[in-house]
């Protein structure tokens, strides 16, 4: 759904600029400096990134799902730390909010992100619950006008910078699997909320992730989203099928940068008298690689638009994800492949950093098999009721 082509292609270009002529030079000084510049943060604040779909009413651009799409195909030709820093703000970290929180709740936490004076996140993942999402055992305990939080999160996007937690905990002990499960809202300096230091990982330097611990965290009452127990895993579900989506073309806009380096590397090295790039060999990994990407585009755009015309999207949602994220390792390995020993050596291409960034992308937000699972089970399911 385009509500406005003309303002979603003024916004098109000017991310295409943005990533262009500002985030590729700096690239490398992320990775090495493992960290997003504060003017940089200020000058993505100013351009609006921060609140791409959140309501207008909130202070955000409230874009269609379909807009969001087409914006995150063009925002993710980058590394993946300039996406990470913008995403969870508009995604993970306030889609929870909008999806269900109380007018009160909105009011008071989503322009804040809209603007990027608060960066969000979602805790959801702990040690013994990952794939098995509905296995949290973080707990929280009513205590008159207040809960008190304990547990672990791991493995969390940006936790070492978020001002705002999305926590999914356990209130009712007696429950099994999702039925007793809540989501809040927990503020940076709440009572026995800390986090970790941030982890080493394989890539995506620039995109802090560490464990958050609740040690007795006491928050009010009211932060509970929606103001209702027991249907905190029915809203993190709504979250998790549009961020699905969204991860999706998140994926796809690396697999377009990675071709568009290959490509240019095969027209300037020269072998056996000619560009390597006229050698068939190599072309036809150019074609399998535009092919998938296309075909990742395609999905994506119409399961968007099926979202907001209203329809039901868990299957197509996780076949994207599914599809996008292993397209995006295959193109990663052709191009590594396309540009030889120079696309292993960090000092000659970012060829090396895209291919170790874009490994995370079949593990979070459900592995590429638990995807695999989920859509025969949806699919099984919808045979049986015919």
């Amino acid at each position: 759904m385009i509500r406005n082509p003309e303002q979603i292609q003024t916004l098109l270009a000017d991310v295409r600029a943005f990533v262009r002529e500002r985030w590729h030079p700096m690239e490398n000084t992320v990775e090495q400096m493992d960290h997003v510049p504060d003017d940089v943060v200020q000058e993505l604040r100013q351009r609006g990134y921060f609140g791409w779909s959140i309501p207008e009413a909130y202070g955000g651009l409230g874009l269609s799902t379909e807009e969001l799409i087409l914006a995150a195909f063009e925002l993710s030709q980058a590394s993946v730390a300039l996406r990470a820093r913008v995403g969870t703000n508009t995604g993970i970290g306030s889609e929870a909010l909008v999806a269900d929180g109380t007018e009160a709740q909105k009011q008071k936490w989503l322009p804040r992100m809209a603007t990027g004076e608060l960066t969000g996140c979602l805790a959801l993942t702990e040690p013994d619950a990952g794939s098995e999402a509905s296995n949290v055992q973080t707990t929280a305990r009513r205590e008159g006008d207040e809960y008190v939080l304990n547990g672990r999160k791991c493995y969390i996007t940006n936790a070492p910078i978020a001002d705002v937690f999305t926590v999914v905990a356990q209130t009712d002990a007696g429950s099994q699997g999702s039925s007793g499960l809540s989501a809040f809202i927990v503020e940076r300096g709440s009572p026995g909320l800390r986090t970790g230091p941030a982890y080493k990982k394989m890539g995506q330097a620039g995109s802090p992730v560490s464990d958050v611990y609740f040690e007795d965290c006491r928050i009010p009452a009211d932060h509970v989203i929606g103001g209702q127990e027991g249907v905190g895993f029915k809203t993190i579900m709504k979250v998790l099928n549009k961020q699905r989506l969204h991860l999706s073309a998140l994926c796809t806009g690396p697999a377009i940068r990675m071709l568009e380096l290959a490509i240019e590397h095969t027209q300037q090295r020269q072998q056996f008298g000619q560009p390597v790039g006229n050698f068939q060999l190599l072309q036809a990994m150019v074609a399998d690689s535009q092919t998938e990407i296309f075909a990742a585009k395609s999905m994506i755009l119409e399961a968007a638009r099926a979202r907001d015309r209203g329809e039901d999207v868990a299957l197509t949602a996780s076949m994207c994800k599914y599809f996008a994220s292993e397209m995006c390792g295959r193109v990663a390995d052709r191009c590594v492949q396309m540009f030889g020993g120079a696309g292993y050596v960090a000092d000659f291409s970012p060829i090396e950093r895209y291919y170790r960034d874009v490994r995370l992308f079949r593990l979070y937000e459900g592995t590429s098999q638990i995807h695999q699972m989920n859509i025969a089970k949806l699919v099984l399911r919808d045979q049986r009721s015919a």
